[in-house]
């Protein structure tokens, strides 16, 4: 007691607050609206990716597993493992993608998880999605651009947010780590390994023309096998792949406004302009002046 003021100063021992979960950085917030052909042919890196299929169906891999994945689910990959997708059944799919640092021993309960999410954890990443726009320049890119008129707690509230979805996974006890659909044998991974580089070449080739004979010259392999390969891992022919390369180059050139219709179909390597446009309407089902037209419109909306 303080003589003089007669008030009594407790003492008091605080306790350290021990976190199951912490998110240390985010590399990448994405909300992607993918083709019914879409194909990522994979990456890997040194931090967690979380994969969330908001509409639609995909297939993927996870090193040499695979999973099916329908409308709600969510998809983690640890650290390392390299990982693929697909769009499956002629479905467009719109797909949520974070990826984050955490070195919290709880996430090893993620490894080759594939978790059905319900209403709440549906909302906790709706929210983080929510404040990403707020916080970041949108579309987002990468690396993230900060707001300078972000509201205050913006970066905040996605590493909360983000955090209280770990956590709630981590209590249910209702899920465990799923079994893969299949696994991917030697042969499937020769051939896997055959898809990558020809999409490789392909994405490589977009401004020129490229024969089978060409492809499977430079690969090593039968037109047969190539072809068969190609088609059995991505449910397109080489040549309607290449064809969607060439159309998503065109959209692009075709919106950056650079470029007129007939200079980009020389980029593209079509023979002549009216060859360019009677592809880029059966692939876009407009023409390309249709398409640019529509691209401003949405821009002065």
């Amino acid at each position: 007691m303080n003589a003089e003021s007669g008030k009594v100063r407790m003492s008091y021992q605080s306790t350290l607050l021990k976190p199951a979960i912490v998110i240390r950085k985010m590399f990448t917030i994405y909300y992607f609206e993918f083709g019914k052909h879409f194909v990522f042919r994979g990456e890997s890196h040194d931090f967690w990716e979380l994969l969330y299929v908001d509409k639609g169906e995909l297939e993927v891999w996870a090193d040499d597993r695979c999973y099916r994945m329908g409308q709600g689910t969510l998809i983690f990959h640890k650290p390392n493992e390299f990982h693929k997708f697909h769009a499956e059944n002629d479905k467009a799919p719109n797909v949520i993608v974070l990826t984050f640092d955490c070195r919290s021993k709880a996430m090893k309960r993620f490894e080759n998880a594939v978790i059905k999410l319900n209403d709440e954890e549906r909302s906790l990443l709706a929210k983080i999605i929510k404040e990403g726009v707020a916080a970041f320049e949108f579309p987002f890119r990468h690396p993230l651009v900060r707001k300078a008129d972000a509201p205050i707690g913006a970066e905040q509230m996605i590493k909360l947010n983000l955090e209280a979805l770990l956590i709630q996974l981590l209590r249910r006890e209702d899920w465990h780590a799923e079994p893969p659909r299949q696994t991917m044998p030697a042969k499937e991974k020769e051939y896997d390994a055959l898809t990558t580089k020809t999409m490789g070449l392909l994405a490589d080739s977009v401004g020129s023309r490229v024969t089978l004979e060409e492809l499977s010259d430079k690969l090593g392999v039968s037109k047969t096998v190539l072809k068969d390969v190609f088609k059995n891992n991505t449910g397109q022919t080489v040549m309607e792949f290449f064809s969607y390369l060439k159309m998503e180059q065109a959209k692009l050139l075709i919106r950056e406004g650079t470029y007129n219709f007939t200079e980009i179909s020389a980029l593209l390597g079509f023979s002549t302009v009216h060859v360019f446009s009677k592809a880029f309407k059966r692939s876009v089902d407009m023409t390309p002046s249709e398409y640019a037209k529509s691209v401003k419109g949405r821009l002065k909306e």
